[in-house]
């Protein structure tokens, strides 16, 4: 007997299997394809079961398996289990889906050498022709950027379908090959609505807002079956706040709000949220923030107006937001605390982002990482305490420690005219970084600042001797 348990069920497998069984292990895979320990325990029973009986086991229980590994954080399970037990000489012999999993495997393993092997036993086994399979690899090799063979496979398939066009064109635009995925896509037989967002997503990723923005525009007065998605939505979100145009964040937003977008999907009222903000108009944020029902929004949605009221220097309204949210039951992350942190540091809100850092660490058992301790670090300069402000440097973790902690301090030294803790600050850069002009004219500007003009024009020297150059200063008036 062999006993197949989840948290809620077992199932007792009898050796040797019969049909039944296979079924029966078939539907506790197809119930439990999420859960990776019971995934797991199907595999070492089939691992088992095969060496006992010595014949292969039916296709569909190693390709549910193959998937979950595939879609898993270690794709490359999937490929080593194909190694150790599926491979054709141990007479497994897979279908298409078997080879488009471990294909997917490649892709999300980065592992283009798997995958080109992969594509050769393919080619033995007779899939060199099938399209979900050559589309998989089309999608492999584009992922992992090798554009030549991706070229080739495109080219030699002997059909094509939609998936096939549109796996091409988002991923070329994704490696920033906007030209030519561009040139791909305004030869696609059909189009739908992949086509369009990958290609708006594209421009946006290549730094080319105008033309994403023009592209939509036109994907919006076609008349065809594919008008923008929420997806598209979030694609061209990032053009607009890019160019920064309050005009073109009002008109989307109608455009939106006539759309039904933001009652669908929170997702794009939220990233709205983020567009007001970079566009400079708080008021248009908050509008966005209140107009969702208290029952729809998420700690996105909190953390989003957060973030606006910190990027906007109005570190009281962050605060209140903040303790609104808790007061509705909800539970901030590590990103809602940096949100509320960098508020309180630009306000000048010193004691409450004390307050907020311990709460962090105590109440919601968040470890802070490198940008909490900037925050609390930048916070404590700001305010001339930059004793407390070393220390908290000094009890960073060292492997998460950088210098960019060290010249926030060195830059409230050279504020405050202190000379002494400027030089150990300095002398704590030079250790990780010595080649930076900055720090040399901080340290040189602490001296002169108590009238130390020797020490200035010393280091001003040294600076010279390390060959570190300077960046001119320049204006555009």
């Amino acid at each position: 007997m062999c006993n197949l348990k989840t948290p809620n069920e077992s199932i007792r497998i009898t050796k040797p299997m019969r049909k039944d069984h296979y079924n029966l292990l078939s539907s506790f895979l197809r119930n439990h394809h999420s859960n990776r320990r019971s995934v797991q325990q199907v595999h070492a029973h089939l691992v088992t079961t095969t060496a006992i009986i010595q014949t292969p086991l039916p296709i569909n229980l190693w390709t549910t398996i193959l998937h979950h590994y595939s879609l898993g954080n270690s794709p490359e399970e999937a490929i080593l289990l194909y190694k150790h037990h599926l491979h054709p000489s141990t007479l497994f012999y897979g279908d298409s889906f078997t080879y488009a999993f471990l294909i997917k495997s490649c892709a999300n393993s980065q592992l283009p050498i798997s995958g080109s092997q992969l594509h050769s036993i393919i080619f033995k086994t007779g899939f060199e022709s099938h399209v979900y399979v050559q589309t998989a690899l089309v999608n492999m090799y584009v992922v992992c950027g090798c554009l030549h063979e991706c070229r080739k496979v495109f080219d030699e398939m002997p059909e094509r379908n939609l998936v096939t066009w549109n796996v091409l064109v988002t991923g070329l635009a994704k490696q920033k090959e906007i030209t030519l995925a561009r040139s791909f896509f305004d030869v696609m037989p059909i189009k739908n609505v992949v086509s369009w967002s990958g290609m708006i997503d594209g421009y946006t990723r290549a730094n080319q807002p105008k033309e994403a923005i023009s592209l939509f525009r036109h994907m919006v007065t076609l008349t065809c079956n594919h008008k923008p998605s929420e997806i598209t939505m979030l694609a061209v979100y990032p053009a607009i706040w890019n160019l920064g145009s309050l005009e073109l964040c009002q008109s989307i937003h109608a455009y939106g709000e006539k759309n039904g977008f933001y009652t669908t999907d929170i997702r794009v009222t939220n990233a709205l949220i983020d567009v007001y903000s970079r566009c400079g108009s708080v008021h248009s944020a908050l509008r966005v923030f209140e107009f969702i029902e208290n029952d729809k929004r998420n700690l996105v949605s909190w953390t989003s107006i957060i973030s606006v009221f910190a990027a906007h220097g109005m570190a009281k309204e962050a605060v209140d937001s903040f303790r609104r949210m808790e007061q509705e039951g909800m539970k901030p992350n590590r990103v809602t605390f940096l949100s509320v942190l960098s508020a309180c540091s630009h306000g000048g809100l010193v004691e409450q982002g004390l307050v907020f850092f311990k709460k962090m660490v105590n109440e919601s058992c968040i470890a802070p990482d490198i940008k909490h301790y900037g925050c609390l670090i930048d916070m404590l300069a700001r305010a001339g305490r930059v004793e407390e402000a070393e220390k908290m440097a000094l009890e960073v973790p060292k492997g998460m420690a950088n210098d960019v902690i060290w010249r926030t301090l060195l830059g409230a030294c050279s504020y405050y005219n202190n000379i002494e803790m400027g030089k150990r600050i300095t002398g704590r850069i030079f250790e990780m970084e010595r080649r930076y002009s900055g720090d040399y004219v901080l340290l040189s500007n602490i001296f002169s600042g108590v009238g130390d003009y020797v020490d200035s024009e010393n280091v001003r020297r040294k600076m010279d001797q390390m060959d570190v150059l300077k960046v001119p200063g320049c204006s555009s008036i």
